[in-house]
Formats: structure tokens, C-alpha cells, sequence
């Protein structure tokens, strides 16, 4: 599933080409990606509408149109984000597409598990209102993490991938910040002190940055492509996610796979004891 640094990557390039732009025209052939409106409804709600700018929330793109009206993007488990040359063909699982006045270029969905969706929103509007302060633009200081990770009891896995909690973080950069930050999944985060927070938020945005300048993680099924097509290389500077039984870049340890909450996670035994 794309975490933040692959949706962060998705917007900066977004941002770089699409904000100006009026909708001429936009096509959908998966209702269940804009399950929340009626296809039709939603066609014509965006048709003639111009971009602004592009923002994130954790893992939602939020696309600003014309007005108050927030056209949101969840990519979820499978969804690409794709600009390419409309004379190309479509793959196979494309959902839906949006075409630009004077460009000849489409914003093509593509969604093999239609999971991911889009919907129109505003601003501070349904649809978002239950998640959490982003975990890279929303949470500024270690004290700030302090009082939402210290004021909960739940292992710190859990709590790190609590969408509502703080967003962006998933399976992959949780496995990540606790190996960076020397701490257990399994640790009770009101037993945290002042110095382990203070690890806690460093790791934090120092995984979640190193990640974004490497355009995020392309995982051995290459799922996850940028705006152009292109997988990110930060899985090649894992720690610890997928990297089972190889030695720990820092204790030279063998790296542990467990199953946990239905996932694998993955950490040192002697790094994280």
C-alpha cells in the first residue's frame, strides 16, 4: 500500500504539472472508485472545473478545484496515479480518466483491487475529518508526538499505523521509524520516556524524508509507480522491511520476520531488544 512518501511523490508531481489546468473532460468505468457519488453526478460536479493547488493528509491527495471543493484522491492498496499520452493504450483496471483543455496529455486511475477512490469533498468536510495530524507536516516537535503517543496504551506498531492517530504511516515505514528509533513493536507507548519520544520523532522524520528523496518504495511486485510510470528505489536502503534473515546494517544480527496483526513485521532482536 503507498504510505506517505509515495503519495508525497505523487503530489510534488502532481503540483508541478496540473495545478491551472480546466477539466475538459473525465471518463469513469469503475463506479466502485467513486462509490461515494453517482458516476454521472460526479462527472458532471468536476467537468469544466480548473486546478489549483495539490496538498496531502497522511495518505490522501487533496486536489483543490475552483471553489471550496476539494477533489480527494486514495490511492488505498493497489491505485496508481498515472499522466500519460492519451494516444497510449489503456491498461487493463483503468478506472477513471480525466482529459485537460489544450493538453494532450491524461490523468488515467488504475486499480487492479478497487480499493482506492475518489470523491469530492471540502474543506475540513466529510471524508476526512477522522484522521490524524500528518505525520510529517502535522506533528512539529517531539513534546507535540509526546502528548499523543504517552496519553495512549497500545503498542507502538499499532499506534505508529492508527490513521486517526497520526496518518501517513502503514506496515512499511512503521517497521522503519521503530528499527531508526531502537524501539520494540511491542513496546506500550505510555511507557515511553522523554528520550525514546524524542528518538521516536527524529526517526520518524528522518525515515519519512530519506524515503521522499528516494521517491518512495517499490516493493518486489513493483506495484507502486510514480505520477510517470517510474518505481521509487528506497527499498534498496531498507533497514529492516523484507529483508528476512539478512544481517542487520547496523549489528550485522539476522533480521526477524514475525506475523503481526495480520502482516509481517520485521525488526532486530539486538538493535530493538
Amino acid at each position: 500500500m503507498p504510505e506517505l512518501p509515495e503519495v508525497e511523490t505523487v503530489r510534488r508531481d502532481l503540483a508541478a504539472v496540473v495545478p491551472g489546468r480546466r477539466i475538459a473532460a473525465i471518463e469513469v468505468t469503475g463506479a466502485r472508485s467513486v462509490r461515494r457519488h453517482d458516476s454521472d453526478e460526479f462527472v458532471a460536479r468536476l467537468r469544466g472545473r480548473s486546478i489549483g493547488g495539490v496538498r496531502r493528509l497522511g495518505k490522501y491527495l487533496l486536489v483543490e478545484l475552483d471553489d471550496d471543493e476539494l477533489l480527494v484522491i486514495h490511492l488505498r492498496m493497489s491505485g496508481q496515479l498515472l499522466l500519460t499520452d492519451g494516444a497510449t493504450d489503456r491498461v487493463k483496471h483503468t478506472h477513471v480518466v480525466v482529459r485537460f483543455d489544450g493538453h494532450a496529455d491524461e490523468l488515467r486511475f488504475v486499480d487492479p483491487r478497487t480499493f482506492g477512490e475518489w470523491f469530492l469533498t471540502t474543506h475540513g468536510g466529510a471524508g476526512l475529518s477522522h484522521i490524524g495530524p500528518d505525520a510529517l507536516d502535522g506533528v512539529a516537535s517531539a513534546g507535540q508526538l509526546g502528548s499523543i503517543v504517552t496519553s495512549r496504551k497500545r503498542k507502538l506498531k499499532d499506534l505508529l499505523m492508527d490513521q486517526t492517530v497520526i496518518a501517513g504511516i502503514g506496515n512499511i515505514y512503521s517497521d522503519e521509524i521503530l528499527f531508526t528509533a531502537g524501539l520494540r513493536y511491542d513496546r506500550l507507548s505510555n511507557t515511553l520516556a522523554d528520550g525514546e519520544v524524542a528518538r521516536l520523532f527524529t526517526a520518524t522524520r528522518d525515515v519519512l524524508t530519506e524515503a521522499i528523496e528516494h521517491r518512495g518504495s517499490s516493493l518486489a511486485d513493483e506495484q507502486y509507480r510514480d505520477l510517470y510510470g517510474n518505481v521509487g528505489s528506497y527499498a534498496t536502503r531498507h533497514r529492516v522491511f523484507a529483508r528476512e534473515a539478512q544481517p542487520c546494517r547496523t549489528c550485522a544480527s539476522p533480521i526477524v520476520r514475525i506475523r503481526y496483526g495480520g502482516r509481517s513485521h520485521f525488526f532486530c532482536e539486538v538493535c530493538q531488544a
